[in-house]
């Protein structure tokens, strides 16, 4: 196998830095900074309001029209509740596998890239690579608009953007949209034999939960069964709920959280607006009974879909570089719609299975590493001809 000491060396660096999307990602941040500094690489930080994250982006190259931003966020799941045969943030090598969070998803993109920084530099680069590093990918793709906002500005415009999520090195043009809502069911307390004058926050949920299931069901009875999606139709789930405090007790206050993954196309607006509607009529029955009763609806996260279109500079970089003919799309969303809704090309591709993301012993192979390096090596062949 080609040598992939600097590459390895860079992922355990990065695995290293505990960077669950409740944390602080700042320690990666200097360590990168630090980096490109020693490489005399100017790097820019775009920060969150109380400046206890940031995205970090780097011109490597000239400072000339068409090059290529290669995207990968810096955060990662937690691992509490998972069972790990080894430490998460320690990179642990065994039977051609690297085991550690954010090996998969997606440290490793962003290592490969920076292994060969030294690599970029000493190759008369006709067109720069760029570096975006976002945080908060994975609560809701938080991060990265101020920092595409501030590459649209700033940097020179680029001909493509590489997101480097886990595509097993597949190129992907589409992916699905996400928005959440946390719905928060007031009732009105009484003991439990006492139904005829207390609501229950409790049953009110149910109906709005049942309510998102049958949205979802619908959908899926009538999909487009020609759409490249799987499954092929916008689906609404309920995965968290907190409610009452006792048995024999009217629940008082209930909350569950829910998320809308749309197929591009679909109108998530719409969406919405049919389960505010019911939740409304909801409510409407409850302060019959006690006016007090409310239901509120926040919405806590949105990001586009990433449609598939032609033509797609990115994506037919991508499968030139690959050798593969072909490009599909995914279920999950990433910041590749964020980075198509500011107008830049842009495609998915990057080491590694989603099968192994957010699992307990999440690993990406050896294999994946020596074609994710191939391509990069590819890649700037490009830009310096």
């Amino acid at each position: 196998m080609t040598d992939l000491s600097a590459q390895l060396d860079w992922i355990a660096r990065l695995i290293a830095h505990d960077t669950i999307s409740s944390k602080s990602n700042l320690d990666l941040i200097k360590d990168v900074e630090g980096y490109f500094a020693e490489q005399g690489v100017e790097t820019f930080r775009v920060e969150n309001d109380d400046a206890t994250k940031s995205n970090l982006y780097a011109i490597v190259g000239p400072r000339a029209p068409g090059g290529v931003v290669l995207s990968g966020h810096t955060d990662v799941v937690p691992v509490e509740g998972q069972d790990w045969d080894t430490d998460p943030f320690v990179v642990t090598e065994k039977d051609g596998k690297l085991y550690g969070r954010g090996t998969c998803d997606m440290k490793s993109f962003s290592a490969i890239g920076l292994s060969l920084v030294p690599e970029m530099l000493n190759t008369d680069l006709k067109r720069p690579l760029i570096f975006a590093l976002s945080y908060d990918e994975e609560i809701g793709c938080l991060g990265a608009p101020r920092m595409i906002s501030e590459i649209a500005e700033r940097a020179p415009s680029p001909s493509a953007v590489i997101v480097g999520e886990p595509t097993n090195m597949n190129v992907i043009n589409g992916h699905k949209g996400i928005a959440s809502f946390r719905v928060r069911v007031t009732g009105y307390t009484t003991h439990s034999s006492q139904t005829d004058r207390g609501v229950s926050a409790v049953e009110a949920a149910a109906r709005l939960i049942a309510k998102i299931s049958d949205m979802r069901k619908a959908r899926a009875r009538d999909a487009d069964k020609s759409s490249p999606f799987n499954p092929p139709y916008s689906t609404m789930t309920v995965n968290v709920v907190r409610g009452g405090t006792q048995l024999n007790i009217m629940a008082g206050e209930a909350t569950f959280d829910w998320d809308l993954r749309a197929v591009p196309g679909d109108s998530a607006t719409d969406i919405v607006e049919e389960f505010s509607d019911f939740a409304k009529g909801v409510e409407m029955e409850m302060r019959k009974q006690a006016p007090s009763c409310r239901i509120a609806i926040e919405q806590m996260t949105n990001a586009p879909a990433f449609a598939p279109h032609e033509p797609n500079a990115a994506a037919d970089l991508a499968k030139s570089i690959t050798g593969r003919n072909a490009s599909d799309v995914v279920a999950y969303c990433a910041e590749a719609g964020q980075f198509q809704e500011a107008g830049f090309s842009t495609v998915i591709c990057g080491p590694g299975s989603i099968d192994q993301a957010h699992q307990a012993n999440e690993f990406i192979t050896l294999d994946q590493i020596k074609l994710g390096t191939q391509f990069m090596r590819r890649l700037i062949e490009r830009m310096a001809a």
